[in-house]
């Protein structure tokens, strides 16, 4: 984003959460919290032994994996002059039980857009950009495979291409309050 010929970088921040763990390894539980309370003591244990109602890690990194990509994957639609409707991404997580630990090993995310007028190739474009740039992604060492599918309205709406210039080049919409 530029102002002005000025770039405009977003501040650093952090994000806290407290855990309560009690009892081992195998037979113990926990409970999460972060300062939003959306995570107010929550419980949860170890994701294999789950007997009760909670979570678990690996079920919070999908949680947050999903959210991260649908983010990302908004504004890389945005970036191409697109408004999404709706992003509904799924993320499955694999653990493996390897000879260095317990280890998310595979991350699968299942990603379905509805996205006015964008194209195929404009949304897989996007799709697999949002995959770089998401926080979350590049967070996780481990084999991230998408399937991303473009969800077509059914009232009819008619795709187009995206405006080009003389050239053949897309044009880039502006956004609201940039020159």
């Amino acid at each position: 984003m530029a102002d002005g010929g000025h770039c405009m970088w977003m501040k650093p921040f952090i994000c806290r959460a407290s855990v309560i763990w009690r009892g081992s390894h195998a037979n113990g539980n926990g409970a999460v919290s972060t300062p939003s309370e959306v995570l107010n003591k929550a419980l949860y244990s170890l994701g294999r032994h789950i007997k009760s109602r909670g979570t678990n890690p690996p079920e919070l990194i999908a949680a947050a994996h999903a959210g991260s990509f649908s983010i990302a994957l908004a504004n890389e639609l945005g970036d191409e002059g697109y408004s999404p409707e709706q992003i509904d991404t799924t993320v499955a997580v694999t653990m493996e039980d390897i000879p260095a630990g317990w280890t998310m090993t595979q991350i699968h995310l299942d990603v379905i857009a509805t996205v006015p007028r964008a194209l195929q190739c404009d949304f897989i474009d996007a799709a697999m950009r949002a995959k770089l740039s998401c926080p979350i992604s590049r967070l996780l060492n481990a084999n991230i495979s998408m399937r991303a599918k473009l969800k077509r309205r059914l009232n009819g709406g008619r795709m187009q291409p995206k405006k080009t210039n003389g050239a053949g080049r897309r044009l880039k919409q502006r956004r609201k309050g940039t020159p």
